[in-house]
Order: structure tokens, then sequence, then C-alpha cells
């Protein structure tokens, strides 16, 4: 393969990837990490963005690509980058590789006349994804709680790739499991798999038996109202990416136990 990679931006997977390409024997540059640590002798460290994109043929965000739409997202460096820059630096016969592309991002590429893909769409990356964050998310509820998941009322808001891996591994360790959906074909495939099933509109019905709530919907579900309705010593993991499914300052105020495990693999849109 002789086309020419710039991984730019991203945490230790972003240094995986430059890794694993370099590997190949492509030519990898990396932009945006910092530090050189980690990556092998063969990938090359730029601190300059035209630099690390001349002769580039395909650039490689990271997932998320941006947790603000407006900057390339960079957690292991002090620089900024925003997308804007980027996109200036970059000639039509470059392309971009990036997750979670927003529509803004997507229209501002269309404005630099760079094409630009979304790997994040494509299904067999975020089931797998999902798998990491299920485990992530129950290894949380382990450390959380003072007792077992077994026996326990657990509630999983949502039936996306997410909910569904997340209900299993619940109902494997013995966890009583309900599950909401906002479709009543959802509902009807979550009772064939035996667990219980609440429409999302009516998550107060069930929210004061739970022991633990997790929810994987990435827009605002639990409100001051259904907060309220949790029991006291409930725990809430809002597995979802920003702005996240749940009204934290309502949560601190009314004294609810609620963890947004942002740490972990991203959600799903849906």
């Amino acid at each position: 393969m002789d086309k020419r990679f710039l991984v730019c931006g991203g945490d230790l997977r972003q240094i995986t990837v430059a890794n694993i390409i370099s590997s190949y024997g492509c030519d990898v540059a990396a932009y945006g990490f910092g530090c050189n640590e980690g990556f092998s002798s063969t990938v090359r460290c730029c601190a300059d963005i035209a630099d690390a994109l001349s002769g580039t043929d395909i650039v490689i965000l990271p997932l998320p690509c941006s947790l603000d739409g407006t900057t390339v997202n960079m957690p292991m460096s002090a620089a900024e980058l925003t997308i804007t820059e980027l996109l200036k630096h970059m000639n039509k016969n470059q392309i971009i590789v990036a997750g979670m592309v927003s529509e803004k991002i997507t229209n501002l590429t269309h404005v630099y006349n760079i094409y630009i893909s979304d790997y994040f769409e494509r299904e067999e990356l975020t089931v797998l994804n999902a798998i990491p964050t299920v485990e992530g998310a129950l290894q949380i509820a382990m450390e959380e709680l003072p007792v077992t998941i077994h026996a326990s009322k657990c509630l999983v808001c949502g039936f996306g790739r997410i909910g569904k891996l997340l209900a299993k591994a619940l109902q494997s360790l013995g966890a009583d499991v309900t599950v909401s959906a906002r479709r009543h074909s959802d509902l009807a495939w979550i009772t064939a798999y035996g667990y219980k099933g609440v429409m999302t509109d009516d998550l107060k019905s069930v929210l004061a038996d739970q022991a633990i709530v997790f929810n994987t919907v990435p827009h605002l579900v639990f409100d001051e109202k259904l907060l309220g309705c949790l029991g006291d010593n409930a725990l809430l993991i809002d597995l979802a990416s920003k702005p996240g499914g749940v009204d934290f300052n309502a949560a601190a105020q009314l004294g609810k136990k609620v963890i947004w495990a942002l740490s972990l693999p991203c959600e799903e849109r849906c």
C-alpha cells in the first residue's frame, strides 16, 4: 500500500492505529498527541499541522472526532486544532475518515471540498464498540453497589445495541431485568427475550424499586420529575455521550447517586 496516512488527535487507541498501519509498511505521521511516547519508531511525529499534512492521502480522526463540533478531539495535547484550520490546510485530493461526524462538520467539509467518511456508521464497528461499554458499565455497578447484581432489580433505558447487550449480560448474572423502549415492536422483543418491558413514557411506574438504572439514550430522559421517583439508594449510570440523558444538576440537588460514564467507549446515536 503506497498511501500516506496522518493520525490526528485522539487517545491511546489512535496511537495503536498509527502503529498498526505503520507495521504494514505504510508512511504514517502523527499530530496532536503532545509527546511521542507510545509510537513505534516508524511513525513520524509532527509539531506542525501543515508539515503533518504534507504528502498525506488519508487523515484519520478519532472517535468521536470532535467533542464540541469545532475543534479536533485531542485529549493528549495541550494544543488546539479547529476543524476549519485542518480543512484549510488540506486539498481536494486528501480525504478524512473519522468517528461520529456531526452535521456541522460534514457541512464544513463540503465548503472546503474535502471528502469525509464516518467509520462509526459501520454496523460491525458500533456493535463491537458496545461490548466494552457493557463490560465497563457492569464493572462500575459492581464497584459502587453494596450488594451483588444477582437478584438486584435493574432497569435498562433504551433497547439499541448497548441496551440489548447490557440486558443480556445482566440477565446472565441473575438480575431482575426491566428494559424500556419507545416502540411496541421493541417491547415485543423485550418480552420474547424474557425481560420485563415498559414504555419509556411510563418509566415513573417502575423506578422506585430499581437498585440500578442504566441509561443508554443520548438525550434527556431523566429530568427532575423522573429523578425524584428513584429510590434513595438507587444507582443511576448514564452511558450516553454528551449531552447525556440525565439532568445532573437536578440529581445533585435531589441527592441522587449518578455516574456519567464518559470514559467508556462512545454511545450509539439513536
